[in-house]
């Protein structure tokens, strides 16, 4: 029987299968020990050229096309390139960098999680909850939702980035800033607004099929750029939710025929030094039991405690497929890396994806790569020098939490506002609360 929508859900660790309902982010049999993926009707890579954004490709589990999206640009370094001795270093900026045709208003890549998951999610579902450490939850306030409610729960430090990105949504979105927090207070906050009421949902992270398959634009944008897939593909992860999306993207375009013959391109994940959960645990290091992140990382959004590492279709099994490993660069290594990349190529980039530059230089001076390697570098954020705010009419409506308050009186707090605010949301109610488990969440 035909589905209801061009692709199903299924599950990576059984044989389960089913139609998509929006809210879904797990297998009723395996539960959290594996994720969901999609399968779409349509097994050719495609392009629609008429579409800007997003929306060009064809694999995104929407419903509704979301307007304002924007597309990473791919293109071939020379500066970096030179610099690094590597002769065909191939470049996926997503941000803010106009002349070059990329408007992601956030800076970061996350706004293509972000308008692919307002876009699976089914209206009047309720409030959306987005626990993020800053750069995640400024994409879900740049994206317009189509009268989607979100509530972004982010530390108070990242509360400026929220506020400059949140321009023309401010009606649909409430920000809740904890006060001295990381960004597992965050998560665990969030699980706590999310249980208080059914009129609450949980995003769902990793989990959300809406994220990964959003994500992987940078790898079905590089394809079409490059005409082919790298042989080594290197980024900055917290979860890894990039790059899960990037390695089953490639896996798509393989067995669509479309790659030639060739094989999934090695992945090397890339974190801070001074705390590197995915490294000890791919490298089987002791683990980092109830340690905190802490506060003052080079780049915080980096600093996922419980990434979906053993989960079936997580960060290890990607890992072992394609060959890679996880490499780590410390504080200074990245800052020279940020301040090399802005000179060479021209734009500024964000801390997370500096590490990425600064472990891709490591990875060449330990000849992990040979020269002649074509090499995808995911550039996830850059260019907010760039970014004006402008003058707004309104910002969302912020709520400065400290840790100990309750959560169970800021959901009462922030139903209110929805339901009798400005412009009042109505909000019904979708049975059980879909929380995720812990480490589901990404930033």
């Amino acid at each position: 029987m035909e589905p209801a929508c061009p692709y199903l859900l299924v599950c990576a660790g059984c044989d389960w299968g089913s139609s998509d309902d929006g809210l879904c982010m797990s297998c009723p049999r395996c539960g959290d020990d594996t994720l969901l993926r999609t399968e779409y009707t349509a097994k050719q890579f495609t392009i629609a050229p008429e579409k800007s954004g997003i929306f060009r490709y064809g694999w995104l589990p929407v419903q509704r096309e979301i307007e304002g999206s924007s597309r990473p640009v791919v293109y071939r370094s020379e500066g970096l390139g030179r610099e690094l001795g590597l002769t065909d270093l191939w470049i996926s900026f997503s941000g803010y960098w106009p002349e070059r045709g990329c408007r992601m208003v956030s800076g970061s890549f996350k706004e293509l999680e972000a308008f692919t998951v307002l876009g699976r999610t089914p209206q009047r579902a309720g409030v959306m909850v987005v626990a993020s450490a800053g750069n995640t939850a400024a994409a879900f306030a740049a994206a317009g939702g189509e009268d989607i409610p979100r509530l972004l729960i982010i530390p108070s430090q990242a509360l400026p980035v929220v506020l400059a990105a949140a321009d023309g949504t401010s009606a649909d979105v409430q920000v809740v800033a904890l006060e001295d927090a990381t960004y597992n207070d965050v998560i665990g906050f969030s699980r706590k607004v999310v249980s208080s009421s059914p009129e609450f949902f949980a995003e769902g992270g990793v989990r959300n099929v809406g994220r990964r398959d959003g994500l992987s634009v940078v790898a079905l944008a590089a394809f079409e750029e490059m005409g082919t897939l790298p042989n080594f593909y290197f980024q900055a992860v917290g979860s890894g939710a990039g790059a899960i999306a990037s390695h089953e993207a490639w896996e798509r375009v393989i067995a669509s025929g479309s790659a030639d013959g060739q094989s999934v391109p090695r992945m090397f994940l890339c974190q801070n030094a001074d705390y590197p959960p995915l490294s000890r645990a791919w490298k089987q290091e002791p683990g980092l039991g109830d340690v905190e992140a802490p506060l003052d990382l080079y780049a915080p959004e980096l600093a996922n405690a419980t990434p979906p590492y053993l989960v079936a279709g997580g960060v290890r099994d990607i890992l072992r497929s394609s060959s890679g490993d996880v490499l780590v660069a410390d504080r200074s290594e990245a800052a020279a890396a940020r301040a090399m990349f802005e000179e060479l190529e021209g734009i500024d980039i964000e801390p997370a994806p500096a590490v990425a530059v600064a472990a891709l230089r490591n990875a060449v001076r330990a000849k992990l790569l040979p020269s002649d390697a074509k090499c995808l570098l995911n550039v996830t954020g850059g260019g907010r020098k760039k970014i004006s705010t402008g003058t707004r009419a309104e910002e969302p409506q912020v709520w400065l939490v400290k840790k100990t308050d309750s959560p169970d009186e800021v959901a009462v707090k922030v139903l209110d506002a929805f339901t009798y605010g400005s412009r009042a949301h109505t909000l019904a109610p979708h049975g059980p609360a879909r929380l995720p488990s812990e480490g589901n969440q990404e930033r």
